[in-house]
């Protein structure tokens, strides 16, 4: 492992992360208070509870993030524009769209993967995207990540979908919803780092629960992590 990282750098890269339906009560305001201590860079929550963590992250410096379209990314783009627009209103400063893999699945069977950088920008699929996310962003700048869900994705349809989001203006690609067949892995991490090149982020997300995974992740490409374990991990780098 040659990653070298203090536990406040990893901490500022992780998504402190609670989207179980299920969760307990009081579990989002453990989150918030978690995030508070560790310095973590963010939140995630589902929409609803966007607001309640706003307000008690408010001047700590904690973003507060949430998902859109989630988990499927099988509703409309107009659906995520209005959710995505609500979550901006109750504060959140960071949004997580996902994909729809079908729509990624049928560009890469009709060729998208071998198009130029502006032939697949120019196709109407990743030009609807691209005028979602600017209406979206018309109403407040949030950093923005699309998750491709690669576990029921090919190798090249996951280059597919980190291109499509490249073109789109997204900030972000992330490897899983965490509801998947599977989680993030070191070599899709690789695999999308190379896909979208230097400047454009890739967040793994999904099955991360130690940390010998979350560095080896970091050192595949990840330069953000989505997980609940967050305070086990910085932890074990502290001692």
């Amino acid at each position: 492992m040659n990653v070298s990282i203090t536990p406040a750098q990893l901490a500022a890269m992780i998504d402190h992360t609670c989207l179980k339906p299920d969760a307990a009560p009081g579990a989002i305001e453990k989150l918030c208070d978690e995030a508070i201590q560790w310095r973590f860079g963010c939140v995630m929550v589902n929409p609803c509870e966007v607001a309640n963590c706003a307000a008690r992250l408010a001047g700590t410096g904690v973003s507060v993030g949430t998902v859109i379209g989630f988990p499927l990314g099988q509703c409309t783009l107009a659906a995520m524009r209005s959710e995505a627009i609500d979550a901006l209103g109750n504060g959140a400063g960071e949004l997580d769209f996902v994909i729809n893999v079908r729509t990624v699945r049928r560009l890469a069977s009709d060729g998208a993967g071998s198009l130029p950088d502006a032939g697949l920008s120019a196709l109407p699929d990743v030009a609807a995207y691209r005028g979602m996310l600017s209406d979206v962003l018309a109403r407040g700048r949030a950093v923005t990540k699309i998750i491709i869900e690669t576990c029921y994705l090919s190798d090249d349809e996951k280059v597919v979908a980190c291109r499509l989001a490249k073109a789109a203006g997204f900030d972000f690609v992330k490897t899983s919803t965490g509801f998947g067949t599977a989680g993030a892995t070191v070599h899709d991490v690789a695999l999308m780092r190379r896909a979208v090149g230097p400047d454009m982020g890739v967040k793994a997300a999904g099955g991360i629960r130690d940390l010998a995974t979350a560095l080896a992740l970091v050192e595949a490409g990840a330069n953000r992590l989505g997980c609940s374990a967050g305070v086990a991990i910085v932890s074990a780098l502290a001692r």
